[in-house]
């Protein structure tokens, strides 16, 4: 059985050699190190988190592989070849087959208990109403930091297998990981929405504690991580922006294990979008702040508008990126970030989540994101993620993408 499958990889595996081999590749991790360096030359555009399972044409996206390990490679080969080949925009096929270290950990003393609604049962996008786990102060007191485990021997078994059946194409590359810290994600996950928002009003002080907890075991996983070189040194992506930068890994690395000082930190709080700022400051950015001062930069946000939030936001130390989403206003945001950060433009996914995109309309939306950067000389990405759906029409994505780059280039 592993013959066949790697007779099914080894195709494919050439095709993504030659993709890799693209000078358009490097033209691209000029653009990434030049937006990220506050120099850019234009805005990168991204898709990520892609409704692949909306997208099968002529069954590209099948996966024949039945060993576990080559049908990740496989599925991998797949879904990049089918994206480079429909809608690439300034994507990196690297001249390698990532292969991430496997890492554990034991749990932190709750676990998210939740009930889950889908409306189309092969999107993995769900609804969710989550049961609170950390309603009192017993329950605070379950919490305690994990154990990080990095399994290197698993990791290396992995890696030989796959260099084993497709080496001579492309290399293996052990890849760490990057390191993103949602505090209130997690908090939303472990209580639900309702129980947290009442409480950062008539609990402070139990919130405190709790969030002084999650961040203590947050710092213990970094800490944990730091130590068996878990972090990847050159990622090209940090949460589907780009990550290639001049400053990283800094002239600190000697060539060893990767500190938090040679990488990017990623922070958020999606669920304060309904927070104002001085709360949002109380009780995320400051602990951010303490997070994150270590590292060598800092892209912080996802979700939340941060238009009117730049003045407590630029507190986090090392800041380079902010992301600028479908719910902020733009022009305000442009102008705040100007040249001392990226703004990460976040365009609306439901533009794509149709029948048949309409284009005037994307036009408008774009053009006004490109006109206020340019207005105020800002570095830009241009990301379209959270894609729950692309109306079944895979045109739609290669319509978005077209008219999108022809705007960046003509900048």
């Amino acid at each position: 059985m592993l013959q066949e499958d790697i007779a099914v990889l080894r195709p494919l595996a050439y095709r993504y050699y030659q993709a890799s081999q693209h000078p358009r590749n490097a033209e691209n991790a000029r653009l990434y190190r030049a937006v990220n360096g506050l120099r850019a030359v234009r805005p990168v555009v991204l898709l990520d988190e892609i409704p692949f399972h909306e997208l099968n044409y002529d069954n590209l996206l099948t996966l024949r592989c039945q060993d576990a390990d080559l049908r990740q490679v496989e599925d991998h080969l797949r879904k990049t070849l089918f994206q480079w080949d429909h809608f690439p925009g300034d994507m990196i096929v690297p001249p390698y087959i990532p292969v991430y270290k496997v890492m554990t950990s034991t749990d932190i003393g709750v676990s998210v208990r939740e009930q889950t609604l889908q409306t189309d049962g092969r999107n993995n996008i769900v609804s969710h109403e989550y049961i609170d786990q950390l309603s009192t102060e017993e329950d605070l007191e379950k919490l305690h930091e994990p154990v990080i485990t990095y399994d290197r021997e698993a990791t290396l078994a992995r890696a030989d297998k796959i260099a084993d059946a497709l080496g001579d194409i492309l290399p293996v590359r052990l890849m760490g990981h990057n390191n993103s810290v949602v505090t209130w994600d997690d908090i939303s996950r472990y209580r639900g929405v309702e129980a947290l928002l009442y409480d950062l009003v008539d609990r402070p002080e139990f919130t405190h504690r709790m969030v002084r907890r999650l961040t203590d075991i947050r710092l213990s996983i970094i800490s944990q991580m730091e130590e068996q070189g878990l972090f990847e040194r050159e990622p090209l992506l940090i949460h589907c922006t780009p990550a290639l930068c001049d400053d990283l890994p800094g002239s600190s690395y000697d060539g060893g294990t990767v500190r938090r000082e040679n990488i990017w930190g990623r922070g958020a709080a999606q669920i304060f979008s309904s927070v104002g700022k001085a709360m949002h400051d109380e009780f995320d950015i400051e602990y951010m702040r303490e997070i994150f001062q270590n590292f060598g930069l800092v892209y912080y946000g996802c979700c939340e508008p941060l238009d009117r939030k730049m003045d407590i936001v630029e507190r986090i130390p090392h800041l380079r990126k902010v992301s600028i989403t479908p719910w902020a206003n733009v022009d305000v945001a442009a102008e705040a970030i100007g040249g001392r950060y990226v703004l990460s433009s976040k365009p609306n996914p439901a533009s794509v989540a149709v029948a048949h995109l309409d284009e005037q309309t994307l036009r408008a939306e774009l053009g006004r994101i490109f006109a206020a950067v340019k207005r105020n000389g800002c570095s830009c990405d241009m990301v379209l993620k959270d894609i729950s759906s692309a109306g079944y029409n895979l045109k739609n994505l290669m319509r978005w993408e077209q008219i999108a780059m022809e705007m960046a280039k003509g900048l």
